[in-house]
């Protein structure tokens, strides 16, 4: 396997892992400087009230976005296997 191939694979990864998981950390992000802010507005010192408006919202854009998520580590893996034969040389 040449080097080409391997950063170009390389590349992809990484194109792929923000893909994934960038949608579902920024949601988190948001939701949490939102509580956040709320929570310190009203002066609630209690770090167990994140979790649950986080695993909602979450849970919301997994459920909107997972297909187009797998379909993106699908395409990843599908490359990767056909890539196999030519690692093997």
């Amino acid at each position: 396997m040449s080097e080409q191939t391997v950063f170009a694979l390389l590349r992809q990864t990484m194109i792929t892992a923000l893909t994934v998981g960038g949608p579902l950390l920024l949601a988190a992000l948001a939701v949490g400087l939102l509580v956040g802010l709320i929570l310190a507005v009203t002066q609630i010192q209690e770090p167990t009230l994140t979790f649950l408006p986080k695993a909602i919202v979450l849970g919301l854009v997994f459920m909107l976005l997972g297909p187009m998520l797998f379909h993106q580590m699908e395409g990843l893996l599908t490359h990767v296997i056909d890539l196999l034969p030519q690692a093997a040389r």
